[in-house]
């Protein structure tokens, strides 16, 4: 993928920015990091250049005044929300977020779980996070968030809410995904900092939309896509526009409630540090773009990448039509069609002329890789082979993997695991191809490819196991699919 965004000079200007902006309140700043912080694969793909630990590696530079709080609603606990770019349900997640921060030696006070209501899954997390010390404290829903502000400034309201102990003057308020409800837990601390004493402020670090490139761009539409369960739309900030003149691109969530914001933060401080959604951001990723040819291009892939995602979950049931229209419109506005990510049209191809389900996989140079469905693996399984072997130079014809290796671990499956499908996963083959590499040096070559999958475009024209989606994401592979029947 062409680099298309300078990480270092992002890392330069965002950290100078929220040094200003802690300067600019009086003793604490609650700062509200939206999207991933520790692993941003979404702004990876579509800023290639961008590396997915960014806001880790720019808040490394702040840890002497930064402690994290990390929130998580009791909801999405009970439901057992999967966090669907690791495959691990939010509870696993929150875990793993509070170890990555630890490892690097950043701060992690407390966990803070929103709209408890006695859940018993809830409780549970509550017991693991005390026991590796970590301070837990409850939220509760409020009737009239956010408009009855009257309520919500009051002992009915933020005041019902447990008051989160921070001792350093950055607080980073971040979660394991959208709707945890860390801007709520933002204004709970002010409203209780308030009645402390302690003068804290608020602001906002969300890379998307971006507000310093067009309502349309590519980037801020592939932020649509990633966000259709949410039905966030991009909007030109109105109250930016009325208040300095000047065009900003906000989304609608934050457009629609910054009036009773505003009122909080009038009820709070007096008056109203910000005119705007912008001005509570301080995002500066769109200043790093230093190839605009080459984002869009990525964020058109991205585009098509959630097509296939919403049109693959809207066949299993899982979201309504409206997603799956949205995400239509977003490729309509984009003028791109899936045909525009070339690995979907080889792979259909392929699925045509073999009359089996196929897939396809492009290479760094432009190169398209294809497999069917065989009698041994699977579509996913053989692309990987396939597209290793070409890599490391070897013929068609050459066997990387002895039909002796496949066939313990197909009876293993069939005999004793009382599996239907005895063709491999990408994983099984894996182990084969290892086993195979410690005698054949051609298997050993081609093992050594793997590494360079990473970030590669692939399309399958079948269903994916849940074995094979883990696979394919540990390899690092940008795929989609096709769970429908055609």
């Amino acid at each position: 993928m062409k680099v298309g965004f300078n990480n270092d000079l992002y890392l330069q200007m965002q950290s100078e920015r929220i040094m200003q902006r802690i300067d600019s309140f009086g003793d604490k700043l609650y700062l509200e990091f939206g999207g991933k912080l520790f692993d941003d694969y979404h702004a990876s793909r579509v800023l290639p250049g961008f590396k997915p630990d960014s806001k880790l590696q720019m808040l490394l530079q702040l840890k002497d005044q930064a402690e994290i709080v990390i929130v998580v609603n009791a909801r999405d606990i009970a439901e057992n929300k999967i966090r669907a770019d690791l495959g691990i349900p939010y509870d696993e997640d929150v875990l793993r977020l509070i170890s990555e921060f630890q490892n690097v030696g950043l701060y992690v006070s407390s966990v803070v779980i929103t709209h408890y209501n006695g859940q018993k899954a809830v409780d549970r997390l509550k017991r693991r996070l005390q026991k590796r010390n970590i301070n837990v404290y409850k939220h509760y829903f409020i009737d009239g968030y956010p408009t009855n502000t009257r309520k919500i400034l009051s002992e009915e309201g933020f005041g019902r809410n447990d008051y989160v102990k921070t001792t350093r003057p950055l607080v980073v308020v971040t979660a394991p995904g959208p709707g945890s409800g860390k801007m709520a837990t933002c204004l709970s601390q002010l409203y209780h900092e308030l009645q402390r004493g302690v003068k804290a402020g608020y602001a906002k670090y969300e890379t998307f939309p971006i507000w310093s490139i067009p309502l349309n761009h590519p980037v801020n539409l592939a932020y649509e896509a990633a966000t259709a369960d949410l039905n966030d739309k991009n909007m030109i900030d109105p109250y930016h526009l009325d208040a300095y003149g000047e065009v900003t691109v906000n989304y609608n969530r934050d457009i629609e409630i910054f009036p009773v914001l505003k009122n909080i933060f009038t009820e709070i401080y007096g008056s109203s540090p910000y005119q705007s959604p912008t001005d509570m951001g301080v995002n500066m990723a769109g200043f790093g773009i230093c190839d605009d040819d080459a984002v869009r291009e990525a964020a058109n892939q991205e585009i098509i990448r959630r097509y296939f995602n919403s049109r693959v979950r809207y066949y299993k049931e899982q979201c309504g039509p409206e997603e799956l229209q949205k995400q239509e419109m977003l490729l309509e506005q984009a003028g791109i069609n899936v045909e525009d990510r070339a690995c979907v049209e080889a792979a259909r191809v392929k699925d045509k002329e073999r009359k089996n389900r196929s897939g396809a996989i492009e290479l760094e140079d432009g190169t398209l890789i294809t497999a069917t469905t065989t009698d041994f693996m699977g579509p996913c399984a053989g692309l990987v082979v396939n597209a290793i072997k070409h890599l490391a130079g070897i013929p068609d014809d050459e066997h990387i993997i002895s039909p002796e290796s496949f066939e313990p671990i197909q009876e293993l499956k069939t005999h004793y695991q009382g599996a239907n499908n005895p063709r491999l996963h990408t994983t099984e083959m894996l182990i084969a191809l290892a086993m195979s590499a410690r005698i054949n040096p051609s298997a050993r070559k081609a093992m050594e490819q793997l590494p360079k999958l990473k970030g590669l475009q692939a399309h399958i024209t079948s269903d994916l196991s849940e074995v094979d989606l883990q696979a394919y994401n540990t390899l690092g592979i940008q795929f989609t699919y096709e769970a429908d029947k055609r």
